[in-house]
């Protein structure tokens, strides 16, 4: 047992975890080193899948490195992204790769791509007909009680696709089957204040505008 400053008592726990005296340990599942870290719940997604839209079904699965150009034209194809500096650059072809990578090899995170699904059962390579895309971010906490949060970004449609309840289909799965698989206790997003239109969509879809969003960037200092 040791004592910290103020009087405070603390015991040790497995993996190095501390509580107060007073209170029962709780074996939560959750430990130092165990595959059953919060963060792997992106596995267990339902990617695969297909999803049915007013204009026809579209397949959702994890994204490659060969639909780096199609993630790419999509951010592009959005004039908030373009004052950003997504504008499909070949000289940032590097950087779209290495931020793919770093997400693909992230447990908690996934690029999730919208793509036409095959008829006639011709087969096509990935990439080739990608007309959405979205990432999702599983979040562990310890507000609202640990609930674990699932976070939405970088939604997009392809222009020629919008006004076809293509997005709204896929936001469905991702604050239905993907939450509940998940486990999330709350999927949020936050969307650009220019964006009239998209918070007039989120909205009509149950999200509720609850909170006010900053964001700092230090590399502009």
């Amino acid at each position: 047992m040791d004592v910290h400053a103020g009087g405070r008592r603390s015991v040790e726990l497995a993996g190095g975890l501390r509580r107060r005296c007073g209170r029962p340990a709780i074996d939560t599942g959750f430990h130092q080193g165990s595959v059953a870290i919060l963060g792997f719940v992106i596995d267990s997604l339902p990617l695969p899948t297909v999803v049915e839209t007013p204009t026809g079904l579209v397949e959702l699965r994890a994204a490659v490195e060969s639909d780096l150009d199609a993630l790419m034209e999509l951010l592009a194809d959005d004039s908030v992204s373009r004052s950003r500096g997504d504008v499909a650059s070949d000289a940032d072809v590097a950087a779209y790769a290495a931020g793919l990578r770093a997400v693909t090899r992230d447990p908690s995170n996934v690029v999730v791509v919208v793509e036409r699904r095959p008829t006639g059962g011709a087969e096509e390579e990935p990439g080739s007909d990608v007309i959405g895309m979205l990432q999702l971010t599983a979040i562990p906490g310890l507000a609202r009680r640990g609930a674990l949060r699932l976070l939405v970004e970088a939604v997009r449609i392809a222009a020629t696709e919008r006004g076809n309840g293509i997005g709204g289909a896929v936001m469905e799965w991702a604050k239905g089957p993907a939450a509940l698989a998940t486990g999330a206790g709350l999927v949020q997003l936050t969307s650009d204040v220019q964006r009239s239109d998209a918070h007039r969509f989120y909205e009509r879809l149950g999200f509720v505008a609850s909170h006010v969003g900053f964001k700092y960037f230090p590399d502009r200092e």
